[in-house]
C-alpha cells in the first residue's frame, strides 16, 4: 500500500493524473456486454465554437453523476459524447477569421474553398471544448465520440430527409419564415427569442376610394405598409359593415386596396381594423391565403427596402420607418401615436431583430409527426422530471407550425435535393443523380442551402449509435435511458428528438427527460458577456478543484430550478473536501505501523459481522447503511441534490464529528483486539462513504481510495453498496443518539456560560430507572466528549445543587453546578471592570441631566432618551453589584 495522503489537500497534485489513469484503463468504455443491462446517456453535443461555460459544467456534472452511479451499480453504462457543427455560429466564426486575416468574404473564396477553411477551423478549435470537459471529470466513452457532420451522421441525416420527403412530410414552399438579416438565413420558430420591448403603435388613416374618411389602422411596423394588399375587419364588427367590399387608398403611395371581412381581427384591439401584409406577417399570410390576396414583399434579405418602397428603396428598414412616418405625419395621415410594449423576436445567435418575410424554403409538415410525440407523453412512455415541464412540451407540440429546415448557409448538411435546369424537375435522393429522372438532361445541380442544425441534432440518440445501419450498439444501447438538458432547449431539441425517434425507430429515444435550470450569478441574473458576470469554470477548477465545483453545482440545484452561483458555497464545498481529506489522513495514519506496514484488519463482511462491535461501531455502520438506502432512493428519483447532501451530512456530521471522536480513545488504548475492531469499522465506513460520494466528487474519492487497504482496482469500477436489513442495530443506535443529545446539551450549557471547552465539569442527572440504565450504557462517551469529571445520579430533586444551569433530554434532567462552570476569580475581576464602566456611564449621563443648559436647549425627546439610558445603566449596575457580593462569599 502507498504511504499516507499528502499533508495538505491540493487537487492540482492529483486530478490530471487520476483522469489520465481512468482514461488509460478504459474505465469509461462501455463494452456492449449483452450479459449486462445497458444504461445510456447521449451528451447534448456542445458547439464546436464553444468554450466550456458554467451551464455546460452543470449539465455535464449531472450526467456524469448519473453515469458513474449506474456504472458502479453494474450496468453496461455508456455516456456517448460528441459535438455539434453549429451551422450559423461556425460559419460566422470562420467568415470573421477570413475577413480579419485576408480581407476577403466567403463569396470571394467560393463555396468549396470556404468549406475547406471551415473543416480546418474545426480540426484546430473543434476539440477544445472536449479537452475542457476532461478537466471537469466527464467520464464519457471518448472512443465513441461523434460529430454531427461525421460520415455516419451525414448518412443518417440524408436518409432521414429522403424518407420524410418520400412520405410527403417534407415539401418546398413559399411561406412566411423568420429571417435574420445579420446572419442572412431563415430561422425556425424555436430559434427566435421573444422579448418585450418598448415600442409604438402608429395610427394611420387609409382614405376611402370614394372620398370618405376611410379606416384608421394601428401598426407597429409602418415600413411594411408598402406590402399592404388589404384591410381586414371582423365580420361581426358593425362599425365597418358598410365598408366591406369597398376600396381604400394606401396613404401617399396611392394604391387601391380592398376592405375584407375575416375572423382574424380582434374587435377590442386598436381600431378593430388590421392591415394585411401577407409577405411580412405570418397571420396576414394565412388571411391572404383564405382570400387569395397578392403577396407583395417590400423588404430585402439584408433588411433594406426594395423597389416597392419607392423613393425609400435602399434605406435600412428603421431609417425608412423614421422617414416614412415623418412624411405620413406631414401629409396628415397620422391620427394617433401610442406607447406600447411589443413582443419582439430576436435571432438566438446574433440578437438582431428577426424580419418575418415571404421566402421559398424547405419545410417539415408537423401535424402528423407531432401526434405520436404528444401521445408518448400522455401515455407515460416519456416522463419529464420535474413533471411540470410536460405542459410546456405538450403546449409546444399542440401549437406547432410547419418547421422551416432550410438555411442560407454553406457550413452544414447540404440539402439532398437536385434541380433540372432544363425541365425544372425536383429530385430528392441519397446519391447525386447524374441525369434528370424526368427529361434525361445532364444539367442537374444540387440545392445551395443546408439543413437547420437541429435537423441533425434531432437524430442524435440513434444516429450516434449507427442508424441507419443495424449496428450492435444500436441494438444494445437504444433506446437511451435519460436525457439531461436545460429547460431553455426543450423546444429546440427535446421535442424534435422525440418525434424523429418515433417516426424512425418506432419508440421514444429515452424514458426520462431530466430538466435542470440555468446557472445565474449571485443576484439571480443570467450570466452574459454584456453584463460581464460570467464565471469561467476552468478558473474555478484551477482555484478550488473540480470536485468542489461539481459538488456545489449538484447540491445547489433541484430539478427544473435555477442555481445562483455564490462563492461562499463554493468555499464551503472546498472545506468539505478538506475535512474529508484530513479525516482520511487520520484513519490511514492509524492503519500504519511505524515501519509503514499494515496493522491488523478484518477483511471480509463475515469477519466484520463476527467482530466484538461496540455501540458506537454499530451506530456508525447503521448510519452508513441508512445512507446507502436513502442516497440510492434519491438517485432513482433524480433528486441528486438530496443525495449529495445526505452524503455530506454522513461524512461531516456522523463520521468526522462523532465517530472518529468516539473511537480515538480506543485507537490510543492497549486492547489490540478492540483497536482492530475500531480500525476495521473506520475503513469499512470510509470505503462505503467514498463510494457514495464518488459520482459527485470523483477525483478526491479516487485518490483517497487508492491509499486504503484491501481494495482492488480503482474506485470508478467498484461496486455500489447495497443496504442490508441486518445492519439496523436499533438498540445501539438509540443508545448512541441519547448520548449525543446529552453531549450536545452539555456543550450548549458550556457555551451559554462562556466556560472554556477544556474546563472539566460535573454533571448531576435526575432520571427514572430506565433512563438511568440508558445513560450508564453510554456513560463513558458522555464523560469524555462532554468534558466531565464525573456523573452523579440522583433519585430526589432536593439533591440538586442550589446554583446550576440545566437542560432536559428525552425526559432526563441534566444539571451542571455553576461552581464548575465559572472561574469565580476571573468572573469577579470581569464584573469589577464592568462595575467601574457602568458607574462612569451613570456619572456621565447624570452630569448631563443635572446641567440646566442641556435640559433647556436639547429637544424634549433627546432629554427623555438620556433619562431612559441612565435608568438602564443604574439597573444593570445594581445587578452587577449583587452578583459581586455573591461571588465574594465564594472566594
Amino acid at each position: 500500500m502507498d504511504k499516507n495522503l499528502a499533508k495538505t489537500y491540493d487537487p492540482k497534485e492529483f486530478e490530471n493524473r487520476i483522469y489520465e489513469a481512468w482514461e488509460k484503463s478504459g474505465a469509461f468504455h462501455a463494452e456492449g456486454d449483452l450479459e449486462k443491462t445497458p444504461y445510456t446517456i447521449v451528451m447534448p453535443p456542445p458547439n464546436i465554437t464553444g468554450q466550456l461555460h458554467m451551464g455546460h459544467a452543470l449539465d455535464h456534472t449531472l450526467q456524469d453523476v448519473l453515469i458513474r452511479w449506474k456504472r458502479m451499480q453494474g450496468f453496461d453504462a455508456l455516456w456517448l459524447p460528441g459535438s455539434d457543427h453549429a451551422s450559423i455560429a461556425t460559419e460566422v466564426k470562420v467568415a470573421d477569421k477570413i475577413r480579419t486575416e485576408e480581407g476577403k468574404t466567403k463569396e470571394d473564396l467560393g463555396r468549396d474553398e470556404f468549406l475547406k477553411r471551415a473543416w480546418e477551423w474545426k480540426e484546430t478549435y473543434g476539440g477544445k471544448i472536449t479537452e475542457q470537459c476532461r478537466k471537469l471529470g466527464d467520464s464519457c466513452d471518448w472512443e465513441r465520440e461523434r460529430f454531427t457532420m461525421d460520415e455516419g451522421c451525414n448518412k443518417a441525416v440524408t436518409e432521414f430527409f429522403v424518407r420524410l420527403y418520400e412520405k410527403g412530410l417534407i415539401y418546398k414552399g413559399n411561406r412566411i419564415i423568420n429571417w435574420c438579416p445579420s446572419c442572412g438565413t431563415s430561422l425556425s420558430d424555436a430559434e427566435v427569442e421573444h422579448e418585450d420591448k418598448n415600442g409604438k403603435y402608429y395610427y394611420f388613416r387609409y382614405p376611402a376610394e370614394n372620398g370618405g374618411e376611410g379606416i384608421v389602422v394601428a401598426t407597429s411596423r409602418p415600413e411594411t405598409m408598402f406590402g399592404d394588399v388589404a384591410i381586414a375587419v371582423n365580420p361581426a364588427d358593425e362599425r365597418y359593415t358598410d365598408l366591406v367590399g369597398t376600396n381604400v387608398i394606401l396613404p401617399i403611395v396611392g394604391r387601391l386596396i380592398p376592405v375584407i371581412a375575416d375572423p382574424y381581427p380582434d374587435m377590442e384591439k386598436g381600431t378593430g381594423a388590421v392591415k394585411i401584409t401577407p409577405a411580412h406577417d405570418p397571420n396576414d399570410f394565412e388571411v391572404g391565403k383564405r382570400h387569395n390576396l397578392e403577396e407583395l414583399c417590400c423588404i430585402n434579405p439584408d433588411a433594406t427596402m426594395n423597389a416597392e418602397a419607392g423613393k425609400y428603396e435602399g434605406m435600412d428598414r428603421y431609417a425608412c420607418r423614421k422617414a416614412w412616418v415623418a412624411d405620413l405625419t406631414a401629409a396628415g395621415f397620422l391620427t394617433k401615436l401610442e406607447d406600447v410594449v411589443i413582443p419582439t423576436g430576436e435571432c438566438y445567435r446574433c440578437k438582431d431583430v428577426v424580419e418575418p418575410r415571404l421566402s421559398e424554403q424547405w419545410f417539415v409538415k408537423m401535424e402528423e409527426l407531432a401526434k405520436p410525440a404528444i401521445e408518448a407523453a400522455m401515455k407515460g412512455d416519456l416522463v419529464h422530471v420535474p413533471e411540470r415541464f410536460e405542459k410546456i412540451y405538450l403546449h409546444w407540440l399542440e401549437e406547432i407550425r410547419d418547421w422551416c429546415i432550410s438555411r442560407q448557409l454553406w457550413w452544414g448538411h447540404r440539402i439532398p435535393a437536385y434541380y433540372c435546369d432544363d425541365c425544372g424537375e425536383i429530385m430528392v435522393s441519397a446519391t447525386t443523380p447524374l441525369l434528370c429522372t424526368k427529361c434525361g438532361s445532364t444539367k442537374v445541380r444540387q440545392d445551395e442551402d443546408v439543413l437547420d442544425t437541429w435537423f441533425s441534432s434531432a437524430l442524435w440518440p440513434f444516429s450516434t449509435l449507427g442508424w441507419p445501419e443495424k449496428t450492435p450498439d444500436l441494438a444494445h444501447f437504444y433506446p437511451t435511458n435519460v436525457l439531461v438538458t436545460g429547460y431553455d432547449i426543450i423546444f429546440f431539441w427535446v421535442v424534435r428528438m422525440v418525434f424523429s425517434a418515433l417516426e424512425i425507430m418506432g419508440e421514444v429515444p429515452y424514458k426520462y427527460v431530466y430538466v435542470h435550470g440555468l446557472v445565474r450569478d449571485g443576484e439571480g441574473r443570467k450570466m452574459s458577456k454584456s453584463l460581464g458576470n460570467g464565471i469561467d469554470p476552468l478558473e474555478v477548477i484551477d482555484q478550488f478543484g473540480a470536485d468542489a465545483l461539481r459538488f456545489m453545482l449538484t447540491t445547489g440545484i433541484s430539478p427544473g430550478s435555477d442555481l445562483r452561483f455564490k462563492m461562499d458555497r463554493l468555499e464551503s464545498c472546498r472545506n468539505f473536501a478538506n475535512k474529508l481529506w484530513n479525516a482520511s489522513r487520520f484513519v490511514i495514519m492509524n492503519l500504519l505501523d511505524e515501519d509503514g506496514s499494515m496493522k491488523a484488519l478484518a477483511d471480509s463482511e463475515k469477519e466484520i459481522s463476527e467482530l466484538a462491535l461496540k455501540d458506537e461501531d454499530k451506530w456508525m455502520l447503521a448510519k452508513v447503511n441508512d445512507a446507502v438506502a436513502e442516497v440510492t432512493g434519491n438517485m432513482d428519483n433524480f433528486d441528486l441534490a438530496l443525495a449529495g447532501q445526505k452524503v455530506y451530512e454522513l461524512i461531516w456530521n456522523e463520521y468526522c464529528d462523532w465517530y472518529i471522536e468516539l473511537v480515538k480513545q480506543r485507537l490510543y488504548g492497549n486492547d489490540e483486539a478492540d483497536k482492530t475492531v475500531a480500525r476495521t469499522v473506520l475503513v469499512k465506513c470510509l470505503k462505503d462513504m467514498l463510494t457514495l460520494l464518488h459520482p459527485f466528487m470523483p477525483f478526491i474519492t479516487e485518490e483517497i481510495y487508492s491509499h486504503l487497504p484491501q481494495t482492488e482496482g480503482m474506485l470508478i469500477s467498484a461496486a455500489w453498496p447495497i443496504a442490508d436489513e441486518k445492519r439496523k442495530f436499533e438498540e445501539s443506535t438509540s443508545t448512541m443518539e441519547l448520548a449525543m443529545d446529552i453531549i450536545r446539551c452539555i456543550r450548549n450549557i458550556r457555551a451559554e456560560a462562556e466556560a472554556a471547552p477544556t474546563k472539566k465539569l460535573r454533571a448531576v442527572i435526575f432520571a427514572d430507572e430506565l433512563g438511568t440504565q440508558k445513560i450508564k450504557a453510554c456513560e463513558n462517551h458522555i464523560r469524555i466528549l462532554g468534558g466531565l469529571t464525573e456523573i452523579d445520579f440522583i433519585k430526589d430533586k432536593t439533591e440538586v445543587p442550589e446554583e446550576v444551569m440545566s437542560g432536559v433530554v428525552d425526559g432526563i434532567e441534566l444539571y451542571i453546578p455553576l461552581d464548575d462552570l465559572l472561574d469565580y476569580k476571573a468572573e469577579f475581576q470581569r464584573l469589577e471592570k464592568e462595575k467601574i464602566r457602568l458607574e462612569g456611564e451613570v456619572e456621565r449621563i447624570s452630569g448631563k441631566l443635572n446641567n440646566p443648559g442641556f435640559t433647556a436647549k436639547a429637544p424634549e425627546q433627546v432629554v427623555a432618551l438620556e433619562r431612559e439610558k441612565v435608568e438602564k445603566y443604574k439597573d444593570t449596575l445594581n445587578k452587577v453589584v449583587e452578583r459581586l457580593e455573591i461571588i465574594a462569599k465564594k472566594l
